[in-house]
């Protein structure tokens, strides 16, 4: 399974610490709907999307600067079957030097072809990992979905 579940990696100029910092600062690059702890072991936190999606996650591994591990404990999906298809998956980020750069993977074990919302999920780890994410660690901004919003939404947010 863990073989086709998905995952994206990329390279960048900073350091481990760097980029272990900006994983741990979820709301900066997944989402502003973000509540509880995310920069803990132990630590539980939600998020959401509209009535879209929700999930809950806690924090299973938490080694500095090396790996953060969130596991699954709670989802819903509106646009699937089967509402529930994250539920005991785990989400990895893994932090290592490579040469002068460093290497951030992500991997969502258990999120596999197999799983109706794998296309549309795995585009959107591939915006918020490949893209936000990495552009918080290089230059300390993300693009989290509530940027992407339209007026409306932002003005709920005022």
């Amino acid at each position: 399974m863990t073989d086709k579940s998905f995952t994206t990696t990329f390279l960048v100029e900073q350091t481990p610490d760097v980029a272990f910092a900006a994983i741990n600062n979820v709301r900066d690059w997944w989402s502003e709907d973000v509540e509880g702890p995310t920069d803990q072991l132990g630590a539980e936190f939600s998020y959401r999307y509209k009535d879209v999606h929700r999930c809950h996650m806690k924090i299973v591994e938490f080694v500095p600067n090396e790996k953060v591990v969130w596991h699954c404990v709670e989802n819903y999906f509106s646009f699937t079957q089967d509402t529930t298809e994250w539920i005991d998956t785990k989400v990895v980020f893994e932090i290592s030097k490579e040469g002068d750069q460093t290497r951030v993977s992500f991997t969502h074990l258990g999120l596999v072809p197999e799983y109706e919302c794998f296309d549309v999920c795995s585009n959107a780890w591939g915006g918020y990992v490949g893209e936000s994410l990495k552009t918080l660690i290089t230059t300390g901004h993300g693009a989290r979905n509530n940027e992407a919003r339209n007026a409306e939404a932002q003005a709920h947010h005022n």
